[in-house]
């Protein structure tokens, strides 16, 4: 037996107990490592891209969008889900950069993969840089979506950032893993 085996839990059964458009609640009964039997509840999503977005002239492409579960409106980068015969995710991240903001990239690479809440939720955020973003189209919202878009200063978005301003999770990541690693 593995190290890892060795912490593993064992689901003895798995329902769905609450599903919503974009997300479902997942029941568990589970059997510990040392055979305690319980319960666990987790929020089960599709994986995502989120685009860190560069004008030609290094600005950001950003958006701002209302978000319910805060209260507020959240100052971001574009992002969404990872739609059913998305196999290649850069794809995925053009056409979530196009439909939120109406800019398309000339580059698209790879950034980092994280999952930002793996202790409640099964969720997995492919990021991603684009480069050479130019206004090309109008928006193509769904139907829940309010987003404005503008640009800001990449070093503006930096400080936002470290200052707290910018209190999206996904955009945050991205930044930071961009200037340590990117």
């Amino acid at each position: 037996m593995t190290d890892d085996e060795e912490l593993a839990w064992t689901v003895e059964s798995s329902h769905v107990a609450y599903e919503c458009p974009g997300f479902d609640v997942v029941h568990d009964e589970v059997s510990l490592p040392d055979g305690t039997r319980t319960d666990y509840d987790y929020v089960s999503e599709p994986p995502a891209v989120v685009v860190l977005p560069f004008t030609p002239d290094g600005d950001v492409v950003v958006i701002d969008e209302w978000r319910q579960a805060v209260g507020r409106v959240n100052h971001g980068l574009p992002a969404g889900s990872v739609e059913p015969g998305d196999d290649d995710l850069a794809l995925a991240a053009r056409r979530e950069l196009r439909e939120e903001t109406g800019y398309e990239a000339g580059s698209v690479e790879p950034l980092t993969t994280v999952e930002p809440s793996n202790g409640i939720g099964n969720s997995v955020h492919h990021h991603f840089v684009a480069r050479d973003c130019e206004p090309s189209a109008d928006q193509e919202l769904d139907h829940d979506e309010s987003i404005r878009v503008a640009t800001r200063p990449y070093e503006e978005l930096l400080a936002a950032a470290r200052d707290g301003d910018l209190r999206d999770g996904r955009a945050v990541t991205a930044l930071c893993y961009h200037e340590l690693f990117g």
